[in-house]
């Protein structure tokens, strides 16, 4: 395929923004989440970056989304990424370190695998994605085993990741079989718009408004969320539509290695033996997962 003038280097640029951002999001969520009440703290994150990417759709000229089936879509997606995946972890990043987020919300390439096998478009899984999604179940069940930090809290924390996991995968299967008309970027901002209110609704609900404490951290943490979670999200987008599908996926496993990094760094959290296994085991598994060959479903019988 033939590319355009500085499109290597465009390409090397949007990498590392999904990289880079993405990978510290679980730092920032963990700072933040230590100030802010949780729901309000996701939902206003993403009812501004909503506005931003709103804004920017339209100035490159994607319209609207339009009709009754596009705005179902649309929020059914919005509830599942954003509000039961992202809200769960920032409702879990309360109690459990920044390290062990990043490595169980790594699992969801793992869910995605398995998900995508289910229903009447389910996609058969290669024998090399089937040993990756068994290796990373596997490295799954070390990282949540029982430890010296237990804790009722420190269980619901993990819970709440591991759930957000799991509903970032079914989202995210939902949309892409269901196929929407809006363009992607269109859709996320509207997707950002709807969860960002109903999280903000539900953190005013439940009080959470006399809890919000504004500081120079809080703020610093919100606006990099917002700003440059944003301009990840838009990089995201681009590489989907310009790079395969394998290269894409090396988000799942760079995320995590960053943000055990920066948690160590920055946070001095610490990873035990057997967590450091069960890391390395979640990440060869989404390795493995991530880079299988795609196998066609054998045609039934009615098609032959």
């Amino acid at each position: 395929m033939n590319r355009p003038p500085g499109w290597k280097l465009k390409a090397a640029a949007a990498f590392a923004a999904v990289y880079l951002v993405w990978g510290s999001t679980y730092l920032a969520i963990r700072i933040g989440v230590q100030k802010l009440p949780p729901a309000l703290f996701a939902g206003s994150r993403f009812v501004a970056a909503g506005v931003l990417l709103a804004a920017y759709a339209r100035l490159i000229g994607q319209p609207w989304p339009r009709g009754g089936r596009e705005w179902r879509i649309i929020a059914v997606v919005g509830v599942l990424l954003l509000v039961g995946g992202n809200g769960l972890v920032v409702l879990g990043s309360q109690w459990i370190p920044s390290n062990l987020t990043a490595l169980i919300v790594a699992a969801a390439a793992l869910w995605l695998a398995g998900f995508g096998t289910l229903g009447p478009q389910g996609e058969p899984l290669s024998r090399q994605a089937l040993v990756g999604l068994l290796l990373g179940l596997g490295g799954v069940a070390l990282l949540l085993r029982p430890s010296a930090m237990l804790s009722a809290e420190f269980i619901w924390g993990e819970a709440a990741v591991l759930g957000a996991s799991l509903l970032w995968a079914a989202g995210s299967i939902y949309g892409k079989r269901q196929r929407p008309a809006t363009p992607p970027l269109m859709s996320a901002a509207m997707q950002s718009l709807v969860a960002g209110s109903l999280l903000c609704l539900i953190g005013f609900a439940i009080g959470e408004a006399a809890a919000w404490e504004w500081s120079w951290s809080a703020s610093a943490t919100l606006g990099y969320l917002v700003v440059f979670g944003s301009v990840a999200f838009a990089a995201y987008v681009w590489l989907v539509h310009q790079v395969s599908p394998a290269a894409l996926g090396t988000y799942a496993y760079v995320n995590p290695a960053i943000a055990v990094v920066l948690g160590w760094w920055l946070l001095d959290e610490r990873l035990d033996d057997l967590q450091l296994l069960g890391m390395a085991t979640v990440l060869a598994g989404v390795v493995l997962v991530s880079t299988a060959p795609a196998r066609v479903p054998a045609p039934s019988a009615q098609a032959r």
